[in-house]
């Protein structure tokens, strides 16, 4: 089947699936036992699935109008901060992964349950399409964008967490924002570039850029006080406050992938 249009055929779908399954498999390979961690993937995953559908509305906040996911993804960021601060790059990267192959997984089934025929009394085509329906110049955008911002982020404290050493209070404040500020940059760019370059005029996707930026940016600050005393209490919970010490830590993406010798 071939959703009409839409120029991605089902097959590759189910092709690209079998291989996310394979990669999900190698992340779950060796996971420590974390009291928390495993609600932190659940939020995480959720948070970042709802970004699709939720997008499909925007919202008055005031005098400026925000699309739904606005809301939601920065979410991501603030638990992949939570993530990279108490267990460490490697385990933050083993979400990033997971997160990534749920999120293919469920625009394969929104792709195949929008593609797959429906009665003749069903009149809502449409509408479903519009909320759930998969355009591959988007998801290939969303994916992109996802890949190196969310790694960029953790990246970021990671190294910062390093040069503090662990220290906490302004210093923990101080990595949490500048992480979020290069996370978010990198997100946005790469996805109003891939999204709807040659559709927008180049002045329309700076201010788009620029404005989308600022408001996940701000929503971290706001939310910096809760954020990094959540983190600290998560640390006195799960009894470790992981360092990443470069004579330690692989920080290539896919090093995840390959055996230890």
């Amino acid at each position: 089947m071939k959703a009409s249009g839409r120029g991605v055929s089902c097959g590759n779908w189910i092709y690209l699936f079998a291989i996310l399954a394979v990669l999900i498999t190698y992340c779950m390979q060796e996971q420590h036992e974390h009291k928390l961690l495993i609600y932190f993937t659940a939020i995480f995953v959720t948070s970042l699935i709802l970004v699709a559908p939720l997008a499909s509305k925007f919202l008055a906040v005031g005098p400026f109008v925000i699309s739904g996911a606005t809301l939601v993804f920065p979410i991501n960021f603030i638990f992949n901060d939570i993530l990279t601060e108490v267990y460490g790059f490697q385990l933050s990267r083993r979400v990033i992964w997971i997160g990534m192959a749920c999120q293919l997984f469920s625009a394969f089934l929104f792709f195949l349950v929008g593609i797959w025929p429906a009665p003749d009394f069903w009149q809502n085509q449409a509408a479903y399409d519009t909320i759930l329906g998969v355009a591959p110049r988007i998801v290939l955008a969303s994916i992109i964008a996802y890949f190196f911002s969310e790694f960029t982020n953790s990246l970021v404290l990671s190294k910062m967490k390093y040069w503090h050493q662990g220290k906490r209070g302004l210093y923990q404040s101080y990595r949490f924002i500048a992480s979020t500020i290069a996370g978010e940059l990198v997100d946005s760019v790469i996805f109003i570039t891939i999204a709807f370059a040659g559709t927008l005029a180049t002045g329309d996707m700076m201010k788009t850029i620029l404005g989308i930026w600022i408001a996940k940016t701000l929503y971290e600050v706001i939310l910096l006080p809760i954020t990094t005393r959540f983190a600290n209490y998560v640390k006195k919970v799960e009894g470790t406050d992981k360092i990443d010490f470069p004579h330690e830590t692989n920080y290539n993406p896919f090093s995840i992938f390959f055996r230890k010798k």
